[in-house]
């Protein structure tokens, strides 16, 4: 995954916005890097929404069609690997429209790359993030914090990785978080506050050039 020299980037800030205009946006930007366009990644947020991917189980939704209505909590069946995650304010949701065929078609680097951009970002708020061979995604101890899935079309890369940073967390309740017997954290929790979105993402943008070696 080690790419010496740096290629540009842009970087798009969505701010807080609805699920199905984030995934036109998407699909706007690959057809515009396919194109010969510039290599984008949109930050975001959305009001709560529930996404089950390529290899979701629907019973991993905890609760009927009906409750979730009543709360507000929309349900979209989307073109990424993994299972069932859940988006709401408060988590930083990244999708880097990137071109993978310059990064050797590897998508297990890739995915590999996501995670340590995300294990880069904690460590600059003073916390310890790993990964578990065989499961992506982060974690801190035995707590989930941040969820990936990615799809790609002609070998540009979109969907991505959500970091709960001042997520509510009890919205989780609502899922079997990516399949898994496993309860979720954010970096609010380990800080015992809640953190600056705009500073979550400098850094980010930071450590993803670093990793994948940008020039924004």
């Amino acid at each position: 995954m080690d790419v010496q020299e740096k290629t540009y980037c842009r970087v798009r800030d969505l701010g807080l916005i609805a699920y199905e205009r984030a995934q036109d946006d998407q699909k706007r930007h690959v057809d515009d890097v396919l194109a010969g366009g510039p290599q984008t990644i949109l930050l975001c947020e959305h009001p709560a929404v529930i996404t089950l991917g390529r290899l979701s189980d629907e019973r991993h939704i905890l609760f009927s069609q009906k409750y979730l209505e009543e709360r507000g909590v929309p349900v979209h069946c989307v073109d990424r690997g993994g299972d069932v995650t859940l988006h709401a304010p408060g988590q930083l949701v990244v999708y880097p429209i990137l071109r993978l065929a310059e990064r050797g078609k590897d998508l297990h680097a890739y995915l590999r790359g996501l995670e340590q951009v995300a294990i880069d970002l904690l460590a600059r708020f003073d916390i310890v993030a790993d990964r578990f061979s065989g499961k992506t995604g982060v974690w801190i101890g035995p707590q989930k914090v941040a969820s990936i899935g990615i799809g790609v079309r002609r070998w540009v890369s979109y969907h991505g990785l959500a970091i709960n940073v001042n997520t509510e967390l009890g919205l989780f309740d609502l899922i079997k978080p990516c399949g898994l017997a496993v309860s979720m954290t954010s970096v609010a929790r380990h800080k015992k506050g809640n953190i600056d979105m705009g500073r979550v993402k400098q850094e980010f943008v930071d450590c993803f050039n670093r990793r994948f070696c940008f020039d924004v």
